[in-house]
């Protein structure tokens, strides 16, 4: 079994402390955000899609700080703490920061690229409507699993769309008709856009998890601290249901190929820096 103790291991080094200092006073400044001055720091810091008209370049590292309730900021920061406290005793401050923020925005990149595979045919969907406008192809549109109600302010928005644009087909007057369906459309696409956010640390904790396993593939480590396992068969086993869930669309609202990617980010990095001989 390969280990590593390090003449002065720091328990808490100083990359893995700030880090934990840094997503626990996010975290307070979220509730304190919007219980006093009703500013969700979610829709500001959080990531959004790159097509969206709420996202800017710095959600990719503020992401990473916010996150969507206490137990989801707890299970980040104690496996931050549980694994990346190692790899920076081994790697230093530096590599490991480095490390930290190279997976965390390969995972938004992974994850978002995905998402616009997906999001494809409802975007095409939109924009055929929009060049060329009729009451079929709305109703075929409003019909399909194009046509998803992704939020409160959607909802409200789509039932006094309905209700005019009915008004206006009663009355025959199908050019007004349609030019609220056009503008109903492009409304549409903006708030789609909008709606998805992706918040938290998670695609840089399975990256340092990966880092741990390969590096340390048969420290054993203990689950639900009681049973034994290898780091790389626990690695291997997040990572095959990571993907199964990413595909099948299981466990909820859960950003599965954001882990995947922050995983895939941290195998590329490694075995970059094996191959120039200075892993360690």
């Amino acid at each position: 079994m390969r280990s590593y103790s390090p003449r002065g291991f720091n328990i808490l080094p100083p990359v893995v402390k700030n880090l934990l200092i840094i997503n626990g006073l996010a975290f307070l400044a979220t509730i304190s955000f919007l219980n006093t001055f009703n500013i969700d720091l979610y829709k500001v810091l959080g990531l959004h899609f790159i097509g969206a008209t709420n996202f800017e370049p710095y959600q990719f590292i503020t992401y990473m700080f916010m996150h969507g309730g206490f137990t989801h900021l707890f299970f980040n920061m104690f496996a931050l703490w549980m694994f990346g406290n190692v790899l920076e005793n081994v790697w230093g401050p530096k590599r490991f920061l480095k490390y930290y923020f190279v997976t965390g925005i390969g995972a938004a990149i992974i994850h978002y690229g995905v998402m616009y595979l997906q999001m494809i045919p409802t975007l095409q969907a939109i924009n055929e409507f929009v060049a060329d406008p009729s009451h079929d192809k709305l109703q075929l549109f409003l019909n399909s699993e194009h046509f998803m109600i992704v939020s409160t302010e959607m909802q409200r928005y789509y039932q006094d769309f309905a209700s005019e644009y009915n008004k206006l087909m009663q009355l025959n007057n199908k050019e007004a008709a349609m030019v609220e369906a056009v503008n109903f459309m492009n409304q549409y696409r903006v708030d789609l856009l909008n709606a998805h956010i992706v918040v938290g640390a998670s695609g840089a904790v399975f990256g340092i998890l990966l880092a741990f396993g390969m590096m340390f593939p048969n420290t054993y480590i203990y689950l639900f601290f009681a049973i034994p396992i290898k780091a790389k068969y626990f690695v291997m086993i997040f990572g095959a249901l990571e993907l199964y869930f990413g595909i099948t669309g299981g466990r909820g609202n859960i950003a599965h190929f954001a882990h995947l990617g922050g995983m895939l980010f941290g195998y590329l990095m490694i075995k970059y820096w094996s191959r120039k001989g200075n892993l360690y």
